[in-house]
């Protein structure tokens, strides 16, 4: 059996170490509600792009950067994240044949499912919501999605990341 050699390693590496940037970088209060779920897109984008290289194993260990960034309950975006991957994966040959417009709002669905994930755990332990502002992360999100499937896309092919 031959096997391919990885390439672009470093570039997969980068783009969530962005995405982890971007996710703490300081807003003003009135804007970080709407902040997009930018570890969440790039999960996406890698999971959909190179399906054989990105999974649940990588989504957990992102999830569990993200839950010591953000001081939250250890695991919480870790599960949500490991779910994101998981359908992602199973539909990945799906996704990728939609248009952009059809692709961002598959994208809107799955930050959507994760937002419920995080709302059931907060309810679990307590966690004040605002309810109003909730989710508005899904929304941005799905408006970011075709840069950040644009970005990627042309880093990918740049880099030749296979």
């Amino acid at each position: 059996m031959i096997h391919k050699k990885a390439h672009g390693t470093e570039v997969i590496i980068f783009s969530f170490i962005a995405a982890l940037a971007l996710t703490v970088f300081p807003l003003p209060d009135w804007l970080s509600v709407v902040r997009p779920e930018w570890a969440t897109l790039v999960l996406i984008y890698w999971c959909m792009a190179l399906p054989n290289r990105i999974g649940v194993g990588i989504a957990w260990v992102l999830g569990l950067m993200l839950d010591v960034l953000r001081i939250g309950l250890l695991g919480e975006h870790a599960l949500a994240l490991c779910i994101i991957a998981y359908i992602t994966l199973k539909l990945y040959q799906r996704l990728r044949v939609f248009p952009l417009w059809q692709q961002a709002l598959s994208v809107f669905v799955l930050v959507s499912l994760s937002q419920m994930l995080h709302l059931w755990v907060k309810g679990i332990t307590g966690q004040p919501i605002n309810l109003l502002t909730y989710w508005l992360p899904s929304i941005s999100s799905m408006i970011a999605w075709p840069v950040v499937f644009i970005t990627l896309r042309a880093l990918r092919r740049k880099f030749r990341v296979s």
